[in-house]
């Protein structure tokens, strides 16, 4: 979640961003076993400097072979003081949720104190993405027990949505989620893809952002796409992951973006920008701004986090051994 109290000029944030060399960036976590399929990330990072802490939420998945431990198996919120050495101080595994998969997770601070978690994961009632919210006065306090829905396929008109990104603006919640578009689906093309449990990975639709917002960060109206697709290397999918204000009232975004479902799971990420949050322009148009120089390249799910005037970026990074692995990199 961002906090509003970093601001740059334009040339400042990019001319930074264009020296990033991933490489060189700092590994926070790895995956358990290294291997294409074996990934630790999803990083949704809230920064307190009140509390000199930083809380994250991250998620751990497994190739595709057993259906009781695939996939997103396992996610947690882990804590630092230097947003570098994180322990774990909650987690959830996907069958307390009776779930084929989770994805990420976003930490949103109560304005009464105490945190909204919001979870994304597979609906096991219909095998639709959907989100819920949970609620504890402390980061190790977390029950799932008492998870309600927040956004779900029959309440945003869509086929299934997930990955949270939350961030106050004044009195208001503005919450990005990446969802599925059935309009172009028949009954049984819509059947046969909710079959698999992940219809973002079939190939039948197309993956865009959304937005909701409300104001007490339990009720939240959804406003509908925000971040289309483009025509090249992101023509199949546009999730929004971070957003971060600019000097005079702009923001920029980290977006992931992919070709086509051959390249799900693996998308390599995008800049776009917007005056409203609302209505984005894609500055990575021809080619994506970041990638792994690794198997597939991909980088993915950047969390911009101001921290005083430096730009901490937390990402998901394709290694050689086509493992995922967590990363920062700081922007001064």
């Amino acid at each position: 979640m961002t906090q509003l109290a970093f601001s740059s000029s334009l040339h400042r944030v990019f001319g930074a961003l264009s020296k990033f060399d991933p490489e060189q960036s700092t590994v926070i976590m790895q995956p358990e076993h290294s291997g294409r399929g074996t990934w630790t990330g999803c990083p949704g990072v809230l920064y307190e400097p009140q509390q000199h802490r930083f809380l994250m939420t991250y998620r751990q998945r497994r190739p595709r072979s057993n259906p009781a431990t695939e996939r997103g198996w396992r996610c947690a919120v882990a804590a630092s003081d230097d947003g570098i050495h994180f322990e774990d101080v909650w987690a959830v595994e996907k069958s307390e949720l009776g779930t084929s998969s989770m994805e990420r997770f976003c930490l949103l601070p109560r304005m009464e104190g105490g945190y909204h978690l919001y979870l994304s994961y597979v609906d096991p009632a219909d095998n639709r993405w959907r989100i819920d919210c949970v609620e504890a006065d402390t980061p190790d306090s977390f029950d799932v027990r008492t998870a309600r829905p927040l956004l779900t396929a029959a309440s945003t008109h869509t086929e299934g949505v997930k990955d949270p990104y939350a961030m106050r603006v004044g009195p208001a919640v503005y919450l990005f989620a990446s969802f599925a578009s059935g309009e172009t689906l028949d009954r049984g093309q819509r059947a046969q893809a909710h079959a698999t449990a992940d219809i973002f990975n079939t190939g039948v639709t197309i993956g865009l952002t959304g937005l909701a917002t409300g104001l007490d960060g339990r009720n939240f109206a959804w406003q509908g796409s925000v971040l289309s697709v483009g025509t090249g290397w992101d023509r199949y999918s546009a999730r929004l992951n971070s957003v971060v204000p600019l000097a005079g009232g702009a923001w920029v975004g980290f977006y992931d973006g992919s070709a086509g479902v051959e390249e799900n799971y693996e998308e390599r990420c995008g800049l776009a920008m917007s005056h409203d949050l609302r209505h984005w322009n894609r500055l990575s148009t021809s080619v994506p701004w970041m990638v792994s120089p690794h198997g597939t390249g991909s980088l993915r799910y950047v969390d911009a986090v101001p921290v005083g005037q430096e730009l901490w970026m937390y990402f998901e990074y394709a290694r050689a051994d086509g493992a995922h692995d967590l990363r920062l990199h700081k922007v001064r």
